[in-house]
Order: C-alpha cells, then sequence, then structure tokens
C-alpha cells in the first residue's frame, strides 16, 4: 500500500463571533468573509480548489452549495457535513482524508452557523431523538431530571461526578472560566473580551450545580475556513513559509461504556476522548509532553477539566493540581484555549473546529499577537459533540527551515541571543536559577510580571521576569511586556542587582524608570538574586 500524502492547513479565515442576531447579513455573507480571508492568507484563488467541506447543523440540505457559491460556483463537489458541535473539525477530516487518498490537491473546509437565542432546544418532536440514548444514561445514573437545560445538566453532573471521585472543588471550574475570558481579552474575533473576576464568576447565576452562567458557553453566529492542500500543492505554489502540517487527526464515536457504566463523565464523552487522543498521538509519534498549545472544546468549564485528563495532559484525576500549579496558561506547561475557548469566544456549532484549527495555525505560524505563546512548537485541537462524535488533531509547522517566520513573536530563553555584552545578564541569569528552584515561592510572595528595559549605548535588551504565571519564568523577549516596566542603563542595574545602590536611591537619583504598578516595583527587592525571598 501507497504511503499517505502529507496534508497542510496554508490559509485559514475566521468572522468575529457574536451573539445571534448581532451580526449584519445571514450565514452566507459570513461564510464568504471566513472564505475570502482563508484563500487571501493562502494566496490563491477559489478557481483553484478542487473540492469543498461545508459543516453547519442548524440549516436545510445544500447550505453549503448556498454558502459557498458566494465565492464562486465552478461546478466542484461540495459535501455537506452535520456532526454535532464537531461538525467543523469533521468538515476538516473528510478535507485532509480526500488529499490524503490522492482525490484532490486543494480542498477548502468552511464551517458556520446562524443560531437562536437562549439553549439549544430539539428541532424536530416527530422522530427518535438522536440524544435518546444518553438521556436514559443520565437518568440511570441517579441523578434527578431538573428544569435547566439538559446539555447543562449532562456536563454539570459530569464535574460533580468528578468532584465526587477526586476531590476537585468548585473553584476549580471557576478558575477555567476565569482563564478563558482572560484569555480572550486579546483576541479580536471572540464574542467576548471582558475579564470577570473568581467572584463574579462564582456568583453569576447558577444554571446548574456546579455551572454558573460565566462558565457555559454561549450561543453563537460566525464562521471560519481553512485550505487544505497536498505537499505538491506546496511547492507548486512556494507555500512552505506558512505550510502548517495535519501530522494526525482521529475520530472516535461512543462505545458501550457511555451508556453502561453509569458515569456521567462517559455519557459526555470521556471515553471517546480517550480513545481519539490515544490514537492520534499513537500516529503522530508523539506524547502529550510535546504539546505546548490546545484548543479544547470547554462548552462547558467542567468539559475543560475532564478533557486535561481524558487527553493525556495530566494523570487522571490530577486536573485539579494542574489547574492550581498554573499548568494550563501562559508560563505553564501547556497554553489551553489562548483563543478564549468556547466559553467566551462563542460556539457557532459548525464553525467551532474551523476557529480552533485558526487559532493553532496563527501560533505555529507566529501570528497571534498578544496571544502568541512562545516557542508554539506542537498544537493540539480537541472538538466533541454529544451524540456523539470527538475530533482530536495534532499540526506542526510544515517547513520550519524554509519558514521566514515573519511577524513571529517568541519568547528566546535568556541565555542566547541577548544583543550586546550586557552586564546584567549574569543576574538575570542567577534570577532564573533561583525561580528554577523557588518558583512556587516566586509567585506566591510577587505575584507580578517585571519588564526590564536595559540600555547599554544604541543597543536595548528586554528581559520578562514572570513571578506570576505557574511556577515563574525568566525570558530575554524584545516584545515582551509586563505589569511593571523597569527602565534603566546595563551598569546601574547592574549595580542596582550587585547591592551597590539601592532601589529607592536608584528611582530617586533617575538611575531606573519606572511605568505600569507601582506598587509591584516595590517588590523588585524580591526577585534580586542577591536578596532571599
Amino acid at each position: 500500500m501507497a504511503a499517505a500524502k502529507k496534508v497542510y492547513v496554508v490559509g485559514v479565515g475566521l468572522t468575529k463571533f457574536e451573539k445571534p442576531g448581532k451580526h449584519d447579513g445571514d450565514y452566507p455573507d459570513w461564510a464568504k468573509i471566513a472564505i475570502t480571508k482563508a484563500l487571501k492568507d493562502a494566496g490563491i484563488s477559489y478557481n483553484d480548489v478542487e473540492q469543498a467541506c461545508a459543516s453547519y447543523c442548524y440549516g436545510d440540505t445544500t447550505c453549503g452549495q448556498r454558502a459557498i457559491y458566494e465565492i464562486g460556483m465552478t461546478g466542484i463537489p461540495i459535501y455537506n457535513v452535520n456532526n454535532a458541535c464537531a461538525s467543523g473539525s469533521t468538515g476538516l477530516m473528510l478535507g485532509r482524508q480526500l488529499i490524503e487518498g490522492g482525490h484532490a490537491d486543494c480542498v477548502l473546509a468552511v464551517g458556520f452557523e446562524k443560531m437562536e437565542r437562549g439553549s439549544l432546544n430539539s428541532k424536530y418532536v416527530d422522530r427518535t431523538n438522536p440524544m435518546e440514548k444518553h438521556f436514559m444514561a443520565m437518568a440511570d445514573t441517579g441523578n434527578e431530571i431538573a428544569a435547566s437545560p439538559i446539555t447543562v445538566q449532562m456536563f454539570a453532573n459530569a464535574g460533580q461526578e468528578h468532584m465526587q471521585k477526586y476531590g476537585t472543588k468548585p473553584e476549580h471550574f471557576a478558575k477555567i472560566a476565569y482563564k478563558n475570558h482572560k484569555h480572550s481579552v486579546n483576541n479580536p474575533n471572540s464574542q467576548f473580551q471582558t475579564e470577570y473576576s473568581m467572584e463574579q464568576i462564582q456568583k453569576s447565576t447558577m444554571i446548574h450545580n456546579p455551572l454558573t452562567k460565566l462558565q457555559c458557553c454561549p450561543t453563537s453566529d460566525g464562521a471560519g475556513a481553512a485550505v487544505i492542500v497536498s505537499e505538491e500543492f506546496v511547492h507548486r505554489r512556494g507555500l512552505e513559509g506558512q505550510a502548517v502540517e495535519i501530522v494526525a487527526q482521529t475520530m472516535a464515536t461512543d462505545m458501550p461504556s457511555t451508556f453502561e457504566e453509569h458515569s456521567s463523565m462517559k455519557i459526555v464523552g470521556y471515553d471517546m476522548t480517550k480513545k481519539a487522543a490515544t490514537e492520534c498521538f499513537r500516529k503522530a509519534g508523539l506524547r502529550p509532553t510535546d504539546v505546548q498549545v490546545v484548543e479544547l472544546h470547554d462548552c462547558f468549564s467542567t468539559n475543560e477539566v475532564i478533557s486535561y485528563e481524558a487527553l493525556g495532559l495530566c494523570e487522571e484525576g490530577k486536573a485539579g493540581e494542574m489547574i492550581d500549579r498554573g499548568d494550563n496558561t501562559y508560563g505553564g506547561k501547556y497554553v489551553i484555549n489562548p483563543s478564549g475557548g468556547l466559553i467566551s469566544k462563542g460556539h457557532p456549532l459548525g464553525a467551532t473546529g474551523l476557529a480552533q484549527c485558526a487559532e493553532l495555525n496563527w501560533q505555529l505560524r507566529g501570528l497571534a499577537g498578544k496571544r502568541q505563546v512562545p516557542g508554539a512548537k506542537i498544537a493540539l485541537q480537541h472538538n466533541i459533540g454529544l451524540g456523539g462524535a470527538v475530533v482530536v488533531t495534532i499540526y506542526r509547522l510544515g517547513f520550519p527551515d524554509h519558514a521566514a517566520r515573519q511577524h513571529q513573536i517568541q519568547a528566546v530563553p535568556v541565555s542566547s541571543s541577548v544583543p550586546g555584552d550586557f552586564k546584567s545578564k549574569v543576574y538575570f541569569d542567577k534570577i532564573e536559577e533561583d525561580i528554577k528552584k523557588n518558583g512556587q515561592e516566586y509567585v506566591k510572595k510577587v505575584k507580578g510580571v517585571f519588564c526590564f528595559k536595559v540600555k547599554k549605548g544604541d543597543k536595548e535588551g528586554v528581559w520578562i521576569v514572570d513571578a506570576k504565571n505557574g511556577t515563574g519564568s525568566v525570558k530575554y523577549d524584545p516584545n515582551g511586556k509586563g505589569d511593571v516596566t523597569i527602565t534603566s542603563s546595563d551598569e546601574d542595574l547592574s549595580k542596582l542587582f550587585s547591592g551597590q545602590i539601592q532601589p529607592q536611591q536608584a528611582f530617586f537619583q533617575g538611575k531606573i524608570k519606572v511605568s505600569g504598578n507601582m506598587g509591584l516595583a516595590m517588590k523588585l527587592r524580591d526577585i534580586n538574586p542577591n536578596s532571599k525571598l
């Protein structure tokens, strides 16, 4: 059997996700925007597209054609895809299979949704509900059926089971929502771009214990698109610099355990996620620890928690500890849902999988702006739909040696690529050593990010000392920012760190300038390599 062809994403496009009814136009208009952006990103025209997959849940039979016809009518095959909340990534997978099997060199995947306000409801009452077996299984767990939306109940029950089995607290689920809302502040395509406090999240309207309103994804309108091509197409068009390889991709559906083991976690897809992830990593020849950035299906905060374990990002029962360590955000082991996730970015069902794909492509290409995950090389996507289906995808930059990586914002370790002969570098090396040994204590005491702008002649070095996230870190990053910025000459900063001058003395003598959080600046001595915590 001939080896399967390699498959690459070379262009992505996305609309802003909005509350139903807020967008101008209709689903064909939004699809046109997303497709146009993806084609422009790829540097190709619609005439280059040989087949297309259109994903959506709410609409009549050929909405895909109606949407894509806004771009052109070239007579190509267009497949309409409906696979619950996993529709977008299912369309992406079908496109990949078309190329992998040699049936096309260039495929367009587009997903869109025009939704109604409020919680999801069944549209057809005169036929068997596809979720019937899941509802019955939920009743068999002994959980009472309440008046709240049924999907919220299912995922809330999964969270309750996790608490009972592993001692997880409601605060852990609230921390997920806090993180994702905080991430979304830097995402212009996000439906919500507001940072909420833990108190606001915990005290928002209780929908079904332990899920409050701010821990639940909203209904949304919007569209996303991706251009998927063969390796031959990449080389023919000179797209090596932006080609992101789909290293492995796996779909799984429900198994007997979903319905027979009286587990709320398994009813909402724990086992099928675990099966898909295990197979995907096996195909890729990688491990979860190889991943830096993840877009994960956080339809509810409880699902993000149980998915950490199902995907192998931590051991079973250890998700709470992972959250407490900050290993799910910037400065930690992984950055999970840098886009804001479904909770904050929004969840137009057919578009969600393509939005996840777009975010991870931007991250790997270094185009995520303020959301950029430093050093992102391997990306993981998880898109699940009850009923059931889950798609897990692993990406990496296809041709890193060819990529100019323009516009990339990537933090460089403090030990390399520092311009000039900075005296203060040795002190940042010492701070880095101290943080590696006592990072949690630094974070507990300091709770802030310092940006040091160090001048030496006509050169400037920028170091970021993060004593706020995870277990802390030190990076040399010319594009970095902090809660407080300390500007000084290399000579004066070295004297400060060596104890020859004191912080207050240096400030009043004009040897250091401070902008940002002045209170944090007063903690400068706490990160001094010659001081004890």
